[in-house]
């Protein structure tokens, strides 16, 4: 059945992912029904499933800041007593150990720990890339690339365990990877652990009750129209401003505007610099207000022709 092909949409699909593709597969199925400009704000592992935000037309534009910005929030599982090549329960096994000899308190004990975490190592079969190469690719030709990256945890919690199966929930920086504190664990516990099931549940800012299924889009296009959140909605922390009628075609050539062509009261309030800019009912630029100068600095333009 051929699918139906929508005009080039513009705002944050909050997506729920589900397990066993990955989220390409996903991007690659909008791509079908006509939106060939999409993004993301940060890739699901095909193991894992939950809210992957996708980005459509001029929304691609706001993968930096939700990156930079936002948390994200996992409920996963894992298993003791192995090790694998990917660090989860679809690798190749690599050793097995017994795991009988750990505590459900020192369990505790190590996931609390991972708070304490401020770096990791990068699984070695990722989508991370050395010399433009992602290292699941060299991996596979026998390329181990050894590498760390800091990360923020910044609450983690075991929810139920009935060894060697741990159910958890963790709380974290963009770029986390959950298989790294499973396999930390392991290693800190002496036996070995890999992730074998992951939800992500929050990437800042909308959570998995706000999610629409992938299946749900593909078998009506016009729940994507639907469910289409706009651009300001995904920058909650910033003002909308609505700029005035004289200013906009000014604001549309990517020029500074004075902070004069706004009234005193919008400042009242802001606890950012950044503001997203308004004309009557749509977005048409990303802006950081420059007080030296009492201007607003357009960095990203919004509208549809930009």
């Amino acid at each position: 059945m051929q699918k139906a092909i929508l005009p080039q949409l513009h705002g944050v699909v909050v997506l729920n992912k589900p397990k066993g593709v990955t989220s390409n597969h996903c991007l690659q199925e909008l791509k079908h029904m006509g939106q060939k400009k999409i993004g993301h704000a940060g890739t699901l592992d095909p193991l894992a499933s939950g809210v992957l935000l996708v980005l459509l037309g001029q929304a691609t534009k706001l993968s930096f800041y939700l990156l930079r910005e936002g948390g994200k929030t996992y409920r996963g599982k894992l298993s003791l007593g192995r090790t694998t090549d990917t660090w989860d329960s679809e690798g190749t096994l690599v050793e097995e150990k017994p795991w009988e000899g750990v505590s459900p308190n020192a369990v505790l004990e190590g996931v609390a720990d991972w708070v304490h975490l401020k770096e990791q190592p990068v699984p070695p079969y990722s989508a991370a890339k050395k010399d433009g190469q992602p290292l699941y690719k060299l991996a596979r030709k026998g390329t181990i690339v050894e590498r760390t990256k800091h990360i923020e945890i910044r609450r983690a919690e075991v929810l139920s365990q009935s060894l060697p199966l741990v159910e958890f929930r963790v709380e974290c920086s963009s770029g986390t990877y959950i298989r790294s504190l499973a396999h930390s664990l392991g290693m800190r516990l002496g036996c070995g652990a890999v992730l074998t099931e992951l939800v992500r549940e929050f990437s800042y800012p909308f959570g998995i009750e706000d999610a629409v299924d992938l299946s749900a889009i593909l078998e009506n296009p016009g729940v994507l129209v639907r469910t289409l959140r706009p651009i300001r909605t995904a920058l909650p922390s910033w003002p909308s401003l609505t700029v005035p009628e004289p200013w906009r075609d000014i604001v549309k050539t990517g020029q500074s505007i004075p902070a004069s062509c706004f009234t005193r009261d919008v400042y009242r309030d802001m606890r950012t610099r950044h503001a997203v800019l308004m004309d009557d009912e749509c977005e048409l630029a990303l802006a950081t207000y420059e007080p030296g100068e009492a201007q607003w600095k357009i960095t990203r333009g919004l509208w549809t022709n930009a």
